[in-house]
């Protein structure tokens, strides 16, 4: 029934009782020569775990052996919290390294988040589009930059974070945005079409704009090229949603996620991302409701891998596997990474923070065995 299998692997584990590792996401760089494995860059940021989405700078791993043996983590300078003003910062986040064919170099996209004292800007509160270029010479990250957008009022607050880009055949790139206008409650999303000439990515022009009505609109939407069509999937309070495309930057109606039974996926409030093996077959990486997971927040464990109906733009049932287990902790900041064209990682680690009413009670995850591990969990196509 199934064209791979799974082989979890933990990079790392522990925890110090006052942050915790989250975030981890990875790109591969080709080898020189094809006998070799890959690069494999990744990055990863300690969250404090007495607050709400409360990170600080990025900092890197990587390793030369298909994750044998890993190097870091290590700060980068180019993304540490940055200070505005006496009681304002500023710091990179959910930041996604990729492969950049066409120039050779590995290209991470995110956004940034301004922090008011200790807690996140309120809002209206601004939003930019971050990237940055990994130096293979220097093994560290180049300088923070914003992706500068035409002078409209709906990208005030723009952000590319925890989103799945694809990268064109010419170079250019169409990246997944959500952004808010001041005085909007709810975001929207769209794909927009950049040029990148190896060092800086410059904005062409946007697709059409997807917005719902109710649990925050759309955001962290990912984006996969698959059998000449484009595939989008949004993250939404109530529901995860789906859309296509011919051209990836204009889309059709969106959908609920739902099981080919026709009920409802049970994804909420959670990014979701995609895996394909060549032109063979699409596959959904998600959590859901309804797996004997009350005990995560927003039952976001265990991780789950399914294949996708790309005709129904249904995740097929009897596909479902476990990638990562539920063991108390979230799972819910993800991401893939293609390492070759016989194995994509998909890369996750245990955020450790719990339900109503003491959220910042690690303990609770730890009731269940979690430990703040990190996690690779290896596809291998047969």
């Amino acid at each position: 029934m199934f064209d791979y299998k799974i082989k979890l692997e933990i990079v790392q584990e522990g925890l110090n009782g006052e942050t915790c590792w989250v975030q981890f996401r990875a790109g591969a760089i080709p080898p020189r020569k094809s006998d070799n494995p890959p690069q494999v860059v990744g990055v990863i940021q300690k969250l404090h775990l007495k607050g709400s989405d409360v990170f600080d700078g990025l900092n890197s791993l990587r390793n030369n052996d298909l994750g044998e043996s890993w190097i870091g983590p290590t700060v980068e300078g180019a993304f540490k919290r940055q200070k505005l003003s006496d009681d304002m910062q500023i710091v990179v986040n959910d930041f996604t390294p990729k492969w950049h064919e066409k120039t050779g170099v590995l290209l991470g996209t995110g956004h940034n988040v301004r922090y008011k004292g200790f807690n996140i800007m309120p809002d209206p509160r601004p939003r930019d589009v971050t990237y940055g270029v990994y130096d293979e010479s220097t093994k560290s990250w180049s300088s923070s930059k914003v992706l500068e957008f035409p002078d409209e009022e709906r990208f005030f607050g723009v952000g590319a974070g925890s989103t799945q880009r694809v990268d064109l055949a010419d170079g250019t790139i169409l990246l997944p945005v959500y952004f808010k206008r001041p005085g909007e409650t709810e975001m929207s999303s769209m794909v927009v079409h950049c040029s990148f000439d190896g060092k800086t990515l410059e904005y062409i022009e946007s697709g059409n704009e997807l917005s719902v009505n109710g649990g925050r609109g759309f955001g962290e939407p990912s984006l996969i090229e698959f059998a000449g069509r484009y595939f989008l999937t949004l993250r939404n309070d109530l529901d995860g949603y789906v859309c296509t495309s011919r051209d990836g930057l204009n889309f059709g109606k969106v959908k609920p996620w739902c099981f080919d039974d026709g009920e409802s996926l049970g994804n909420y409030n959670t990014q979701q991302h995609w895996v394909k093996h060549g032109d063979q077959s699409l596959y959904l990486i998600y959590t859901r409701r309804g797996a004997d997971n009350d005990n995560v927040f927003r039952h976001r464990a265990p991780l789950f891998i399914a294949q996708v109906d790309p005709e129904t733009l249904c995740v097929i049932r009897d596909t479902e596997q476990v990638l990562v287990p539920n063991r108390g902790a979230r799972l819910g900041n993800f991401a893939v990474c293609e390492t070759s064209d016989k194995e994509v990682w998909v890369t996750a680690s245990e955020w450790m923070q719990t339900n109503l009413p003491d959220p910042f009670d690690y303990t609770v995850c730890q009731k269940y065995g979690s430990n703040n591990a990190v996690f690779i969990a290896r596809i291998i196509w047969e």
